[in-house]
């Protein structure tokens, strides 16, 4: 279900979700880490090594983040989903709040300002959202976000001058990974044969 500016999920669909044996719920040690990612983001401020650099970095990973919170919106307001395809996408989203939440935790803790997200109208018009004519449109456009932003934090971990952050980047590069394998597994398509295929 949708309420305003955010999925509300229904009992219904995420219980659909689990009995179709979906391995999409996080953990609840993930979230627990994620959450905690501030605490660990500021021990890191207090050594030497923090630069403005980090906090651009994170600022970048943070306009991510704020797209596939939006996304996951449109996707739900579109009315393509399907009661189960919506539960996963609430999960899904509530991920990337979580994600929202502690890098903008982690750049206010470095004395950074967090970048805002754009407006719903403004993301639909970036993603092309008119363009959605079905479920398997609005699923093969998550599974590109979440590459994408795999790809991404993966690719970043070498520039952080901080061993927490680089830390913080491959938890939510994982998170990101395990979005798109669920996603292109619901599409049928093929998962990679070949070892090290993401932050190639």
């Amino acid at each position: 279900m949708v309420s305003g500016n955010t999925i509300t999920p229904s009992i219904s669909s995420r219980r659909t979700f689990l009995r179709s044996g979906g391995k999409a719920a996080l953990s609840a040690s993930a979230i627990v880490a994620l959450s905690g990612a501030g605490a660990a983001l500021t021990r890191a401020h207090a050594s030497p090594g923090h630069t403005a650099q980090d906090v651009a970095i994170l600022n970048v990973a943070l306009g991510l983040e704020h797209e596939a919170i939006a996304a996951y919106q449109l996707g739900a307001e579109s009315s393509l989903l399907e009661k189960g395809v919506l539960g996963v996408a609430v999960q899904f989203q509530s991920h990337h709040k979580a994600h929202r939440d502690a890098l903008m935790g982690a750049i206010g803790s470095m004395g950074g300002e967090a970048v805002e997200a754009k407006k719903l109208k403004a993301y639909a018009k970036d993603l092309n959202a008119a363009s959605l004519m079905s479920q398997t449109d609005v699923l093969m456009l998550a599974a590109r976000l979440e590459l994408g932003a795999a790809n991404a934090y993966l690719g970043v971990i070498p520039a952080f001058e901080s061993h927490d952050l680089a830390q913080i980047a491959a938890r939510l590069a994982a998170d990101e990974t395990m979005h798109w394998t669920t996603l292109t597994s619901a599409l049928g398509q093929s998962l990679p044969t070949d070892a090290l295929t993401f932050g190639a």
